[in-house]
């Protein structure tokens, strides 16, 4: 039986380029791939040396109104004087475009580099950016994004790695052992209401570009709903309390230009970073039939990833049991 073939293995440059042109614009040269995954984004000019970001969503992924919210919440933001990526509309203010059975948005290109985290005038303008984005979003909720749910994701992420065969069988039964134990050690099964506003859900560096110390953010694919402290708290990555405490000092002073930020979320970090290991992993066992996967990470396809992999976790039951730095 022949193999399937993958969605994406459709989208050729000639494709892209055709569906860009279907809204009227003309590109210049090839557009360039960009390292994306999830959906397939690249880089194009049109004829007057705009540059412009195209992305192509991965179908059946989201639905259609969950990435008009997004893009709904990228124009409220914008509106707000919040430095983001807006899409953009055609005549009749339509962001979300439909060619030959692909989904895409065009995005006007964000300039700049990613931040130095171990530059406090950075890490300042990048909670000035963020205290100012959660100003806007903490006014309403959203309706058709998800919401963050520590439980159901672990427990998601637990049964789609175990029903894969990566893993040898001392491994898959090192990994029930302490996924099991996570599972038992997060704080809760959901965050209480009063904490859930609307985040970015996956502020990293590579999602925050700019020059000196100005920011915008950029790719809010995985926007939904969760406590603030989602979008803080991988910029704080230093390895010793001194270091650690001087990044989030310096993150909260430029946050609170804008709102108190809500302290007592800061207990949940870890369970946050235990979240995103699990749910890393299990979503290079779902996607890996989409052909890029392979081939930008071969390594899941060796025993000695889920043998890190596992200790990881490990680290992580030792630091929920006894979070560093927080009391």
């Amino acid at each position: 039986m022949a193999t399937p073939i993958h969605p994406f293995e459709a989208l050729r440059p000639e494709r892209v380029v055709a569906a860009i042109e279907s809204l009227g614009f003309e590109v210049l040269g090839e557009p360039f791939a960009l390292n994306s995954y999830e959906n397939r984004v690249y880089a194009w000019r049109d004829d007057t040396q705009q540059r412009w970001v195209a992305k192509f969503y991965r179908p059946e992924r989201w639905n259609s109104a969950q990435i008009l919210e997004e893009h709904a919440f990228l124009a409220e933001l914008d509106r707000n004087d919040v430095k983001v990526g807006a899409a953009w509309s055609d005549d009749d203010g339509k962001t979300l475009h439909d060619f030959e059975g692909f989904r895409f948005t065009l995005f006007r290109h964000v300039i700049g580099q990613a931040p130095e985290l171990d530059n406090p005038a950075h890490l300042f303008a990048l909670g000035e950016l963020l205290g100012r984005m959660h100003s806007v979003a903490g006014r309403i909720a959203f309706i058709d994004r998800p919401s963050m749910q520590p439980e159901a994701i672990m427990t998601s992420s637990r049964e789609r790695v175990l029903a894969s065969n990566w893993m040898t069988l001392r491994q898959r039964q090192a990994y029930q052992r302490i996924s099991a134990a996570l599972l038992e050690l997060i704080p809760l099964p959901n965050w209480p209401s009063s904490h859930m506003i609307r985040v970015h859900g996956d502020c990293h560096i590579g999602n925050m570009l700019g020059r000196d110390d100005e920011f915008a953010l950029v790719d809010f694919d995985d926007c939904c709903m969760a406590p603030a402290v989602q979008d803080i708290w991988m910029l704080l990555t230093a390895q010793n309390e001194q270091e650690w405490r001087q990044q989030l000092a310096e993150v909260l002073e430029g946050y609170e230009q804008y709102g108190e930020f809500p302290r007592s979320e800061l207990k949940w970090i870890e369970a946050l970073r235990t979240l995103r290991l699990m749910r890393h992993s299990a979503w290079l066992v779902d996607r890996w039939d989409d052909p890029a996967f392979p081939v930008a990470f071969p390594w899941v396809a060796s025993e000695g990833y889920w043998d890190q992999h596992i200790r990881t976790l490990e680290q992580q039951r030792h630091a929920l049991e006894r979070p560093p730095w927080l009391a």
